[in-house]
């Protein structure tokens, strides 16, 4: 009979490759991270960072390992309700992917860290990264980079509503952006 937890965890990783063995711990640490078990999370991350320096073969979907590592490294942070962290892991995981062939994850990483900056209060720097997300999606069709945009709007609106001018600008940018979707 297998293991249980930990030991299951170990009991896998040391049958597979090195990039599945940090997507592996970087998923437990993130289910660890939700259930409230912080420093096992944070002591996760560690491994899935250093399982993740091993390889350069990419996944399937999501790109490089260490890319995937950095993304999901950010919803962990993001778990524990550590912005600044969660913030830079998308700023390195969206780095981290080759554009051309992976655009809609990496827009999306950018997305997601421009919330996290706008959540810290840092409203002009957001509005860049937003800006930056924006231009990835270029020629991008996606059902998830639409709903981005719609919900970078809503974000956006009270600070509309304060006449913070990088704000405006950018709904407007996305305001056409998804008027040309249609």
């Amino acid at each position: 009979m297998g293991a249980d937890g930990p030991d299951a965890l170990a009991e896998i990783t040391a049958q597979v490759h090195f990039g599945h063995e940090a997507l592996f711990a970087i998923t437990h640490a993130h289910a660890l991270a939700k259930t409230g078990q912080c420093r096992r999370a944070l002591a996760d991350i560690d491994r899935a960072h250093t399982a993740g320096d091993e390889v350069g073969v990419p996944f399937r979907v999501w790109g490089p390992p260490a890319a995937t590592v950095h993304s999901r490294t950010a919803k962990v942070f993001e778990t524990v309700g550590d912005r600044r962290n969660t913030a830079r892991q998308y700023a390195i995981a969206a780095a981290s992917r080759p554009g051309a062939t992976y655009a809609r994850i990496i827009a999306l990483d950018l997305v997601a860290q421009a919330e996290q900056q706008a959540k810290q209060g840092s409203i002009q720097q957001a509005c860049t990264t937003w800006d930056r997300g924006i231009d990835t999606m270029a020629g991008v069709k996606s059902t998830r980079t639409l709903k981005a945009i719609r919900s970078l709007r809503s974000d956006l609106r009270p600070y509309r509503a304060r006449g913070v001018r990088c704000a405006t600008e950018l709904d407007e940018r996305a305001r056409v952006f998804l008027a040309h979707q249609s």
